[in-house]
């Protein structure tokens, strides 16, 4: 019965893959809409391809070093302003969550700032190495809970590596389709941002909870991940019912 166990652990493992990589089909279909228009199906074919790489990578790594990531890497101890001890996978959460933050505030500012013509135009300045290199390098933080999970769940290596690849052949399919929808849809790359943004908290909250951070005496707790979804599923909600509502305004009118 143990081919039994691990296909459910694997159905498991594909099933957590899918869920979180929700996430990172948004960052992928807003970074590669940042290229020309003849490079984005590259970028993200290319993009998702080296990332899967990384997290076999990633993976080979963990189950040979977990401890090191565990270990302390650094302390601060300024009280009553901040405190906390931080390891390598705090570091790469906090690391991680603030460039998603900065990314969803840069784009909604451009938004704002009245930047509307097609995002080529307004990406064109950014070249499909670095598009690419961003998706690998942010996939495998968004990653590295996910690995350690599946490091949890199941000590068989072809197992995971089968989640991993599984999961990457999925983003494959669903990058492109995630991409035009938002290019054909430019009013939903809002909601899509605000979602990253709240990834982005989610990541900072969770690296500062696994450093034990305290600033100016309260601790930072990790953003519980049914309060993030719950949140994400009434940003949607509302989105939904205000486009609807504002497009029967306008028949009237």
């Amino acid at each position: 019965m143990e081919w039994i166990e691990l296909i459910s652990t694997l159905l498991m493992l594909v099933a957590l893959e899918a869920v979180l990589g929700i996430d990172n089909l948004l960052y992928i279909a807003i970074e590669s809409g940042r290229v020309d228009i003849q490079d984005r199906k590259r970028v993200q074919r290319i993009g998702i391809i080296g990332a899967v790489v990384m997290r076999l990578v990633l993976l080979m790594v963990l189950v040979q070093l977990i401890a090191l990531f565990q270990a302390s890497v650094f302390s601060i101890d300024w009280d009553p302003v901040i405190s906390g001890e931080f390891n390598g996978h705090s570091l790469i959460a906090m690391f991680g969550g603030a460039f998603i933050v900065y990314t969803a505030i840069k784009e909604v500012w451009h938004m704002l700032a009245g930047d509307l013509h097609d995002s080529a135009a307004a990406g064109a300045k950014k070249k499909a190495g670095a598009a690419i290199a961003a998706i690998i390098l942010m996939n495998v933080v968004f990653s590295f809970d996910s690995v350690l999970t599946a490091i949890a769940l199941t000590e068989s290596m072809p197992v995971m590596i089968a989640s991993i690849v599984i999961s990457g052949i999925v983003m494959l399919a669903l990058a492109n389709r995630v991409a035009a929808f938002l290019q054909k849809n430019r009013a939903y790359e809002v909601l899509g941002l605000f979602i990253l943004l709240l990834v982005g908290i989610m990541l900072l909250s969770e690296g500062g909870h696994l450093a034990n951070l305290t600033l100016f005496g309260g601790e930072v707790h990790a953003l519980n991940k049914t309060t993030f979804y719950f949140s994400v599923t009434v940003l949607i909600l509302v989105d939904l019912v205000q486009s609807r509502y504002q497009r029967r305004l306008l028949n009237k009118t």
